[in-house]
């Protein structure tokens, strides 16, 4: 029986135990300094503190006083022992005589009775407080009522230490998810972006390794595309059928999978890594954007862990940022990609317009001298080698000619791609084309259109280009953002309708002295323009029977107004646009 008497000790002991949550925020330090109070109150000769491990379902010692040192890694099943009949149960046990209890898991020959309580929170058993004798029958009622008192203590003092280390450990977790969504932004090369997702997975809860596989639509593969532990890039390569393991799954089922044990499951990825490296659990969270799937990203601890929703919704967070961030690279990509069709067709049309011109101004002095030189073939009798020499220059003056010819029909050969196309549609899809660099740019985009669904007959490659060298031109007026406005209306000059678009932008402007040669070739104020842009919007335009012009221009606003014939009366409608300017 304890020589103490529960009844003087427990106010102290209660004091002391409740004071610990101010004098430590270790919980391991504070379990550690309850267990000391525990054994003098009841004189003990040997205590212990065991957890529960929830993913294990077994208790682990976690601080001890008295026992053998091959007792503090031991794990017990919950049911097996006298503590873990209290674990399980949920309730206190006193055994007068451990030789008697068929429950007693001997780990000290010395002890002969024990005393066992729950330690709970919220309902849950958390714990067991354990304190032995070597005397039989030390322990009495009052004992088991005061253990109980001072384990229910116990729980609140460690509960209140352990919320306030989970409340740091989010906020350290929230700021690493605000540091990788910053550093996942800021990257546009999709390696760089999965090395920093795999990179973010791994330093969160227990991860000792993070994987992310893209996913292959075509083939209906995954591929590993990276590795990462905590030391850093594991060099792996591995290319996985969708049917072939929980990673699959997942991806087909667009939801996370958990894997408790893997050595247990008939996994068929990175198996010998996983059981070089003592891989024991993880869990797959697919990257998907929108209807889009990109791939997973799995997670590994050594230790069986398993993941509390917070933690789920922790990696699906990352998850869906990285996806995010590869979608804006991949686009990012594609609008430079399409930039640079467009820049490189710009190019050829410029040449295009530029040889046609060139042989349009060689073909008026060619004729005048052909005319010139018809007569000299008859100046000379036959038998004279100057006629033969005359004859040879005709058939030069004939070969330059058909160059000629056939350079125009080159430079004319892009008029024969006409078609019927809506504008809304045209604006919209050259909107999708500029998206990211209208984000990137904080460029607000404004279409308002007068009337909607208007056909236009044109070249559908030539009016989308003229529309983006005008929004091109004005994000570079804009590097600190701004605006772009079209708007459209339909005009009618002498009984011939035409169709207006006006555009504007809230940029820089156009500097006065060069308003004038705006729509002149090679007139860039741009160190890596071409100068050619707006001139050949001006040339497209032209060539369709219509015109641009720029209405006005001065900081925080620049108009430009271009028009298009809504009817084939092609000649006449030229006339009357050109009368108009």
């Amino acid at each position: 029986m304890s020589q103490n008497d529960p009844a003087s000790t427990a106010f102290d002991t209660l004091y002391r135990i409740s004071s610990i949550a101010g004098q430590t925020e270790d919980s391991q330090e504070a379990l550690e300094l309850i267990l000391e109070e525990i054994v003098k109150a009841f004189n003990a000769a040997t205590a212990s503190i065991s957890l529960v491990n929830h993913d294990t379902q077994c208790l682990e010692i976690a601080a001890s006083l008295g026992l053998p040192d091959y007792c503090l890694d031991l794990q017990l099943p919950l049911g097996k022992g006298v503590t873990g009949w209290v674990a399980l149960h949920g309730k206190p046990l006193l055994v007068e005589d451990v030789s008697l209890d068929s429950r007693y898991f001997p780990v000290n020959k010395s002890i002969h009775s024990e005393l066992a309580a729950p330690m709970e929170e919220a309902g849950r058993v958390i714990g067991v407080v354990s304190v032995d004798s070597e005397e039989r029958c030390f322990f009495t009622e009052e004992d088991q009522n005061l253990l109980t008192l001072l384990a229910a203590e116990a729980s609140r003092v460690v509960g209140r230490i352990w919320h306030v280390q989970q409340l740091r450990l989010k906020a350290e977790e929230l700021q690493a998810l605000v540091d990788a969504g910053e550093k996942l932004v800021s990257k546009m090369d999709t390696h760089l972006i999965v090395e920093e997702i795999a990179k973010a997975a791994s330093r969160f809860s227990k991860c000792e390794m993070a994987a992310i596989y893209d996913l292959d639509d075509v083939e209906q593969v995954l591929n590993l595309r990276v590795a990462m532990d905590r030391d850093g890039s594991v060099n792996l390569e591995e290319s996985l059928a969708l049917g072939d393991s929980s990673v699959g799954t997942a991806v087909m089922g667009l939801r996370q999978i958990e894997v408790l044990n893997l050595p247990q499951t008939e996994e068929h990825h990175l198996v010998r890594y996983t059981q070089e490296a003592g891989l024991v659990s993880m869990l797959v969270t697919p990257l998907f954007f929108g209807e889009e799937i990109i791939g997973v990203l799995n997670v590994y601890t050594k230790e069986p862990h398993r993941f509390s929703n917070a933690e789920k919704n922790i990696f699906q967070t990352l998850a869906g940022m990285g996806a995010i961030a590869i979608q804006n690279a991949r686009l990012y990509r594609r609008v430079f990609d399409t930039e640079a069709v467009l820049r490189q067709s710009e190019k050829m049309n410029t040449l295009g317009l530029l040889a046609a011109e060139i042989a349009h101004e060689i073909r008026n002095p060619l004729t005048v001298i052909k005319l010139l030189f018809d007569p000299l073939e008859e100046a000379f009798p036959e038998g004279d080698d100057r006629g033969e020499d005359v004859r040879v220059i005709r058939d030069r003056l004939n070969q330059l000619e058909d160059i000629v010819s056939r350079v125009l029909d080159f430079g004319r050969a892009s008029q024969t791609a006409h078609a019927e196309i809506d504008f809304d549609h045209l604006v919209s899809d050259t909107h999708r084309l500029l998206r990211l660099k209208l984000e990137q740019g904080r460029i607000e985009w404004c279409y308002e259109p007068h009337t909607s669904g208007e056909v236009l007959h044109a070249h559908r490659g030539q009016i989308q280009q003229l529309l983006l060298n005008l929004s091109l031109n004005a994000l570079e007026a804009m590097p600190a953002g701004g605006r772009i406005h079209l708007s459209t209306e339909r005009l009618d000059r002498s009984g011939t309708p035409f169709f207006q678009v006006t555009f504007s932008d809230t940029g820089k402007g156009v500097p006065e002295e060069v308003q004038e040669q705006i729509f002149d070739s090679f007139l860039s104020r741009r160190t890596q323009g071409t100068g050619l842009g707006l001139s050949i919007t001006k040339r497209i335009l032209r060539e369709h029977r219509g015109d641009v012009g720029l209405l006005s221009s001065q900081p925080g606003e620049t108009v430009f107004c271009f028009w298009l014939p809504l009817e084939s009366q092609e000649d006449r409608a030229f006339q009357v646009m050109q009368n108009g300017w």
